[in-house]
């Protein structure tokens, strides 16, 4: 007899799934990728944009480097889409450090470093970033998210909690799943909540690590670090600061945050932090204690089962850490570019959230299809700048997400926010404030 039957279940979108079953047996399982209910979700979003005729704006075509300008699909655009803060991507000395390495080491490490695949570039990049921190040792991984992952499975466990701003970035969420460590989210830069948090339950765990980031990448804005540092030691946990997106931005040279506050880097216990954006290259770093670094370098499958970074990746990142130490005008440049920026879009009366100026800037849409038609309409007036969209954001915050350049002139900036005004009265509802 064949009955039907709606099951119910709920994926990480929300979705429901319904089938028809015979006399109650379970369904067989998928028969490929595309019966997924994820896969199924995401075709649904498309579908949803098709039909309005909005095109996709992700995966476009770029030519050349990504700098305050880049080519898409063969037209000069304005650009707002890149991590590439200090213009150092492209700069000739850094080009020539990794074409230096090429014809020295070759494109590739060969093998994990614990194996085979130890070569000068590495240990000279890690000595370099262990003192732009002023701590002991450091050590380079082959990806910026695969860093948060290893780092945090491999130092934490069942009885221990990581307690983490809310809006913290998904590598760190999936270290926390992959170690089993308990997760909690605090309310975002709330330090007195995260303080009244662990006075409740801070006694119920061995270990607690309050991970936070330098600048946040959605938002453009900072944590208060000496707070951080007092509920550090007040409630006995480490603290963990991600700082992909503040090296380079904060502080008199691009050092951070601990430059940006004039703390001692010290206090912190784990610095973590990637190559790609300010340092021109892929990959990331944890910095710290000689013990921290050592502990991960013989324990953490993301690094001892890798192959080590490429030669010619590491020689870049070095060279453009050299570069931003030399010249701490394009540093100082982005900051006025970020300033410049946020006091100009709200002078408009556009949304930009929390951001603080400090290299991205948000101009929030409030509707995920919105969001998409901006993007695409400024694309046709040669502005290029991507929508976040649900999930990554909620619907409520999908966003237009600016990032700064130290080359992008004041002209381009009041023309680019000139024309979001511009688009955003042509549609059926704007984000303005």
């Amino acid at each position: 007899m064949r009955r039907h039957t709606r099951l119910e279940t709920s994926d990480h979108a929300g979705s429901i799934v319904e089938w028809n079953d015979t006399d109650g047996d379970p369904p067989a399982p998928p028969g490929c990728i595309e019966d997924l209910p994820g896969h199924r979700q995401l075709r649904k979003r498309q579908q949803a944009a098709a039909a309005q005729g909005i095109d996709i704006p992700f995966f476009r075509g770029h030519d050349g480097v990504a700098s305050a300008t880049t080519m898409v699909d063969g037209v000069e655009c304005i650009n707002f889409a890149s991590y590439n803060y200090l213009d150092l991507s492209g700069d000739p000395r850094v080009s020539q450090a990794a074409k230096d390495a090429i014809d020295h080491y070759g494109t590739s490490a060969s093998a994990s470093r614990i194996v085979s695949g130890e070569c000068a570039p590495h240990r000279r990049l890690e000595r370099a970033l262990a003192d732009i921190y002023g701590v002991e040792d450091c050590l380079t991984f082959v990806s910026g998210h695969a860093t948060n992952v290893s780092t945090i499975g491999s130092l934490f466990g069942r009885r221990d909690l990581v307690i983490h701003d809310e809006l913290i970035h998904n590598s760190i969420i999936q270290g926390i799943r992959l170690s089993g460590a308990h997760r909690i989210a605090f309310p975002h830069n709330d330090w007195a909540a995260l303080d009244a948090l662990l006075s409740r339950i801070r006694h119920q765990y061995e270990r607690v690590l309050v991970a936070i980031e330098g600048v946040y990448s959605m938002d453009g804005d900072i944590p208060d670090l000496p707070q951080m540092i007092a509920i550090k030691r007040r409630h006995g946990t480490f603290l963990m600061v991600d700082e992909a997106h503040s090296l380079g931005i904060l502080g008199a040279g691009g050092l951070g945050l601990a430059e940006h506050y004039d703390v001692d880097p010290l206090e912190v216990d784990v610095w973590m932090g990637t190559l790609s954006k300010t340092l021109a290259s892929c990959g990331g770093y944890i910095a710290g204690s000689s013990g921290l670094i050592e502990y991960l370098k013989y324990t953490t499958p993301g690094f001892i089962f890798s192959v080590g970074m490429s030669p010619p990746l590491a020689a870049a990142a070095l060279a453009a850490l050299e570069v931003m130490r030399a010249e701490p005008q394009r540093v100082q440049a982005i900051r006025e570019r970020g300033r410049y920026f946020l006091e100009q879009a709200r002078a408009r009366g556009l949304a930009t959230g929390t951001s603080q100026g400090h290299a991205v800037v948000p101009v929030i849409i409030g509707n995920s299809l919105h969001a998409m038609t901006l993007s695409n309409r400024l694309l046709e007036r040669r502005i290029n700048v991507q929508p976040i969209l649900y999930p990554a954001v909620s619907e409520p915050s999908t966003r237009l997400r600016f990032f700064m350049h130290c080359r992008h002139s004041e002209e381009q900036i009041d023309h680019t926010l000139d024309a979001v005004v511009d688009e955003l009265r042509r549609l059926p509802s704007t984000a303005r404030a």
